[in-house]
């Protein structure tokens, strides 16, 4: 998921295996990208579990977590901005309360989803 600021933005999908920054767009939004281009945004599916590291040691003990952490990204229910993260010990940040410069890889990939209603697992309804 890209966040709504960054429509504007010729953006494309996370990468397996590609380390990401978090980076402030001239839109002023914050978001991730490759360190070699830093003009595009990468779009996050929800619920990727992501390595953080280089996490500034004021905001991790600010929100009671470590300077290098797990967390999954996730969209955020309030809030002007929807592209967050939630920490182990429950914590959720936007992107927008994050420095330039953290660090993000991702650490478990999504599986993709399965269509529900595949043809052999049709059955017919009981009314």
């Amino acid at each position: 998921m890209c966040d709504y600021s960054l429509e504007m933005y010729g953006s494309r999908p996370a990468r397996e295996g590609e380390r990401y920054v978090t980076t402030r767009f001239p839109s002023g939004s914050m978001g991730l990208a490759s360190p070699g281009q830093l003009g595009t945004p990468v779009c996050m599916a929800c619920d990727t579990r992501l390595s953080i590291t280089d996490i500034p040691a004021e905001l991790a003990a600010r929100h009671g977590i470590p300077e290098t952490a797990e967390a999954t990204f996730v969209r955020l229910d309030t809030g002007s901005y929807r592209d967050g993260l939630k920490f182990d010990n429950g914590v959720e940040l936007s992107l927008q309360q994050l420095p330039a410069g953290i660090s993000v890889a991702i650490a478990e990939q999504l599986a993709k989803p399965v269509d529900i209603l595949e043809k052999s697992d049709l059955t017919p309804a009981l009314v």
